[in-house]
């Protein structure tokens, strides 16, 4: 299956379902037919014609983690809060985030987006060993998201265990 017959048909949490678009590399970078690399060559690509569009951002660093190339996913993970945060009209720097900055609920959002991606950056920052940041992170989103929608107490009770250890 070549890139472009995989980008059809699937939608991520912080996407308008209605854009026709918002999810078409995700599709690409999960496909099991389609090569990874030139998955990356069509989201780096993206990227660069639209820097704002947050699905790619999302199927990149998925892409790379699932690679083990940690670092990499680490700093597009941070680039995609950025244009999260950016589109969302609020501080990129998590630290400086509360409750009441937005409302973090609102699913297809940036908002969202930043949320998810934080997440992500804090199970990427536990793979990598980082776990005073990784914590930090998991602490804040448990302050953001109060009611654990994304989950992010499984990434918690990872770390708690590597701490165990």
């Amino acid at each position: 299956m070549s890139p472009d017959v995989a980008l059809r048909e699937i939608s991520l949490p912080f996407t308008d379902p209605a854009a026709e678009s918002a999810s078409l590399l995700l599709e690409a970078a999960l496909a099991n037919s389609t090569h990874p690399t030139e998955v990356e060559k069509l989201l780096r690509q993206h990227l660069l014609t639209d820097p704002n569009y947050l699905p790619a951002y999302f199927a990149m660093y998925k892409l790379l983690f699932r690679q083990s190339r940690l670092a990499e996913a680490e700093e597009i993970a941070r680039t995609a809060l950025k244009s999260g945060a950016q589109l969302g009209g609020f501080a990129s720097s998590w630290q400086h985030l509360s409750l009441n900055t937005v409302d973090w609920s609102v699913i297809h959002s940036p908002a969202h987006f930043y949320l998810f991606t934080l997440k992500a950056l804090s199970f990427i920052l536990l793979r990598r060993k980082q776990l005073d940041e990784c914590r930090e992170i998991l602490e804040k989103i448990g302050e953001l998201d109060p009611h654990d929608l994304l989950g992010a107490s499984v990434i918690r009770t990872y770390a708690d265990g590597l701490t165990a250890h």
